[in-house]
């Protein structure tokens, strides 16, 4: 294994005692939650996430993706699924309650403003860091952004008809996240449930008639930015290597310590000086989606 000595991250993780705000509930065990945590949100950015403690008497923390930020009200929302010991008690939390929460932690994505049009992928819940990204894109006038959203379970949103029209869609598909329809960005949802007014295929699949649809010209102006399952991830680097589009996903993986000190995370990334095993909590969790190793 490499021994990485990047410390950079060091000082830049802040402990912070938050306090929940809220606790929106969704259909299979899905939760958004909002914590008053002012200097984690005052720099946290698209692509960061929390080690957020779920409970007094467990010592592990649990990694969580920012979903939204508001600094000047100095709270972040979170997503998760309970899926074990760890986030079901956090979901039994009640508003009011302090739970400590390190963060902001991890590279974000590097907005490519040189392309016009950038490409947001989202699968399960690697769907919050595109809201987060969306809304900083949404202060780019110059850009295009564009949505794909996928699940096997219910959205964890009211999911509304979008007015937005993108060419080259299915007429049927109009499912759309609220916040970018607020926002006036185009999204689009995909599932293979057969969810009313969602594609029913991959989010890859809707991505390509969305590509074939723009000029070659219009496809060079493209980046992709993506956060899901591995096996996501890896189909939305084959489609960027498809079409020769740049792309940066967020990886997932199990974290213990999410600051760089076990290496429990590692990955094998293609390095300018060769294949090397980075951690996706402090290196990543963003990397150039070219540069993983998919089948190391």
């Amino acid at each position: 294994m490499n021994t990485h000595t990047d410390q950079s991250h060091r000082g830049s993780i802040l402990i912070e005692d938050a306090q929940l705000l809220a606790m929106a509930a969704f259909a299979n065990d899905q939760y958004v939650m909002q914590l008053k945590a002012p200097r984690i949100a005052a720099k946290a950015t698209a692509g960061s996430f929390v080690h957020l403690s779920c409970a007094t008497t467990l010592p592990m923390r649990r990694p969580l993706s920012i979903q939204r930020v508001d600094r000047s009200a100095g709270v972040l929302e979170v997503l998760f699924k309970v899926v074990g010991r760890g986030t079901d008690a956090l979901a039994k939390q009640r508003v009011g309650s302090r739970l400590s929460c390190m963060g902001p932690i991890g590279n974000g994505f590097t907005l490519n403003l040189q392309r016009t049009r950038p490409l947001l992928i989202g699968g399960g819940v690697g769907i919050p860091p595109m809201i987060f990204l969306a809304e900083q894109l949404a202060e780019q006038r110059a850009l295009k952004p564009f949505a794909i959203f996928g699940s096997e379970i219910p959205f964890p949103f009211a999911v509304r008809p979008s007015t937005i029209v993108v060419p080259a869609l299915p007429a049927e598909v109009i499912g759309a996240h609220p916040v970018l329809e607020a926002l006036n960005i185009p999204s689009r949802l995909c599932s293979l449930k057969g969810y009313a007014g969602c594609f029913e295929g991959y989010v890859t699949d809707l991505a390509s008639r969305w590509l074939d649809a723009l000029s070659q010209t219009e496809q060079q102006s493209v980046s992709i930015y993506a956060c899901g399952p591995n096996a996501m991830l890896k189909a939305v680097c084959a489609l960027a290597e498809r079409y020769q589009i740049p792309a940066q996903v967020s990886l997932e993986e199990y974290m213990a310590c999410a600051v760089g000190g076990c290496a429990g995370c590692v990955v094998k990334i293609n390095t300018d000086t060769g294949p090397k095993m980075q951690r996706v909590c402090v290196d990543g969790p963003v990397f150039d989606a070219h540069r993983v190793l998919w089948n190391p």
